[in-house]
């Protein structure tokens, strides 16, 4: 049951849009394309053989993977389309 002036469905619609648009971010991410370098692209590093093997297409080593996926990464953590605070400016 929706309030106000939304129809019915409409929350479920919103909450549905933004898991989908999460999940694709995800797949965007998942995993690395094209040639794996030998050396780390940030520290010149050997990138061993086994994580060649593993991650097709991998660029960094362990380290400096593990200092990026650590990296504060900024980006919307609320739902603005039924924000009614952004409905009131």
């Amino acid at each position: 049951m929706a309030g106000g002036w939304s129809r019915d469905g409409a929350v479920n619609e919103q909450i549905e849009a933004s898991i989908s648009e999460e999940l694709e971010r995800m797949r965007a991410r998942r995993a690395p394309v094209g040639e794996s370098l030998t050396e780390c692209a940030e520290c010149g590093e050997d990138i061993p053989e086994k994580r060649r093997l593993a991650l097709p297409g991998v660029k960094l080593c362990i380290d400096c993977q593990q200092e990026r996926d650590g990296a504060f990464h900024s980006r919307p953590g609320i739902n603005r389309r039924g924000s009614k605070d952004s409905q009131l400016k």
